[in-house]
């Protein structure tokens, strides 16, 4: 099972940019091997702010539909999701609250692997990045 992160539907539906290619390539190899794909209802959340915050609101419908054709689940965010993504920020220096917040929805979920471009997700020993 792997972890989608909100920066690859965005560099799909995106402008031409070094990651595009890399993240079409790497989810062919990822739909070929038939591997689970799954994100959170805070990697959609994450969508709806960048997009607002740079007024590209006509990209959302488009980063949705990349993000939910891909993934065979969302992961609802529960409460003790935000319990250890307190944990998580109380007990590491530099971590984002969201990364923490899906740290903490992939280890309450047994995940291991994320797809993402975000290195921040390197500090957490329980993850492996795909990028």
């Amino acid at each position: 099972m792997i972890f989608i992160d909100s920066n690859i539907p965005m560099y799909l539906v995106g402008a031409d940019h070094p990651n595009k290619e890399r993240t079409i390539s790497v989810l062919q190899r990822i739909v070929r091997d038939e591997t689970r794909l799954v994100t959170d209802a805070e990697t959609l959340l994450e969508i709806l702010h960048r997009y607002t915050a740079i007024n590209r609101m006509e990209a959302i419908q488009a980063a949705y539909d990349a993000i939910l054709g891909i993934v065979d689940e969302v992961f609802q965010v529960g409460t003790d999701d935000m319990i250890l993504a307190k944990d998580i920020l109380l007990a590491s220096s530099g971590v984002s609250a969201m990364d923490a917040v899906h740290a903490a929805v992939m280890k309450n979920n047994g995940i291991d692997h994320i797809f993402s471009f975000d290195s921040d997700f390197d500090v957490f020993s329980f993850i492996t990045r795909i990028f």
